[in-house]
């Protein structure tokens, strides 16, 4: 049983809040490794197990430079790779060995598939009571559905997002970027630490259970809520929310975007008093959020002439000085020069000869005493695979060239 971290009277918080804790990821794509990201994000050791000749068909994403996927190194850098072949029995011999010293497994295979090759919570548990295999699936482990294979469009329609994602004169639109694994693998890095918590606890393991659909098919609850309370179906409502006005996304005098949230009804008042219409509120036919939803066409016109009369910073700046929620719509350019983003949220990945330098979002929260300063290495297929066999399993160079010579592992 993998123990459980240390607990001095003085911690170091600057090593992270999951320091010592050990993960082997046996994912791929974008969900699990998104999930193993986030643990390695706060100080987690992250052994990332890939098949020996294709590695991670993430790696073959676009867009690239000098052959490197960007979506790859974004969510697989600071990990280590070790490629094995896991449908093999030799290669799945390696994996359990592994896991004994391991405090978390992610797997992303389709349910049934890791219990089939002697890997799944049961079989891993029974040699380490303490592990937390954290399983991301399309549509989990249980359920009519649970065989079914799925990637995050079909969460994102399986869910309900796309139906009211767009305008009502187009088609159900699904996001161009991976939303629903990107939400599945933050969930999932939430549950595993939840089970890791538990385990302080009471020295037991636990299997996470996560579908791709169920954290985005939570996001949009509300329109599943009235519909079952009211039997009104929401549709696409463009840029609107269906509950809130005035709200939505406005273009200024010089051709540039800009977003207004007037949430709620101290925001409406200060948007109409910035707009130079402060009576506007006490207007019955726009005095509360019922009533501005009633006429939210003839308020998002009133909205947006008032926005196209000036450039977006001078209108920006007007918000601001009311205490009016609002943002200028950035574009990646924006946010790179954007100082705020610079200072909290931009790191540099580093050690990449193909990438040179880029930056990259870091962790999506923060904890004091701790930060990421950067990420450093992009793994090349087996980089590691060498170093952990040897350092974890006591393996001799004659047993790693045999396991080579089968096919079995690739040393990188």
């Amino acid at each position: 049983m993998a123990a459980p971290s240390e607990n001095p009277a003085t911690p170091d918080r600057s090593a992270g809040p999951l320091a010592g804790v050990r993960v082997l990821e046996l994912g791929s794509m974008y969900a699990a490794p998104t999930c193993g990201r986030m643990l390695r994000d706060f100080g987690a050791e992250v052994i990332k197990v890939e098949d020996p000749s294709s590695g991670d068909y993430a790696r073959q994403w676009t867009p690239m430079k000098n052959g490197q996927s960007f979506g790859f190194a974004r969510l697989n850098s600071g990990k280590r790779s070790v490629a094995i072949d896991l449908r093999g029995e030799e290669g799945q011999g390696l994996v359990r060995r592994l896991a004994a010293q391991c405090d978390v497994v992610i797997e992303n295979f389709r349910p049934g598939r890791v219990d089939a090759w002697g890997l799944g919570y049961a079989a891993l548990s029974a040699e380490n009571p303490g592990i937390v295999v954290t399983s991301v699936s399309g549509f989990g482990q249980f359920g009519p559905y649970k065989g079914k294979p799925g990637f995050g469009t079909v969460a994102e329609t399986g869910s309900g997002f796309a139906y009211i994602n767009g305008w009502p004169e187009t088609p159900p639109t699904s996001p161009p970027f991976g939303f629903a694994d990107s939400i599945a693998g933050i969930s999932a890095a939430m549950g595993t630490a939840m089970a890791l918590f538990r385990r302080e606890r009471t020295g037991q393991g636990d299997h996470v259970d996560v579908a791709l659909y169920e954290p985005l098919m939570f996001i949009v609850g509300d329109m599943i809520m009235t519909y079952t309370g009211t039997g009104f179906v929401q549709g696409r409502v463009g840029n609107g929310t269906g509950s809130a006005s005035p709200r939505g996304v406005y273009q200024a005098a010089d051709g540039k975007w800009l977003s207004i949230a007037a949430s709620n009804q101290g925001i409406a008042k200060r948007l109409f008093a910035a707009m130079g219409s402060p009576e506007l509120i006490e207007d019955p036919r726009y005095a509360t959020n019922e009533a501005r939803m009633q006429r939210n066409d003839e308020l998002q016109v009133m909205v947006s002439d008032w926005v196209a009369e000036r450039p977006r910073d001078e209108i920006l700046k007007v918000l601001d000085e009311f205490e009016v929620v609002c943002s200028q719509v950035n574009d990646a350019s924006d946010i790179v020069e954007d100082p705020h983003f610079q200072e909290r949220t931009l790191v540099e990945l580093t050690g990449s000869e193909a990438l040179g330098r880029v930056l990259v979002p870091g962790p999506v929260l923060h904890v004091d005493g701790y930060r990421v300063e950067q990420y450093e290495g992009v793994p090349a297929i087996g980089e590691h695979t060498r170093e952990v066999l040897t350092d974890r399993l006591s393996l001799s160079d004659d047993d790693l060239a045999g396991l080579a010579a089968s096919g079995t592992v690739r040393v990188g």
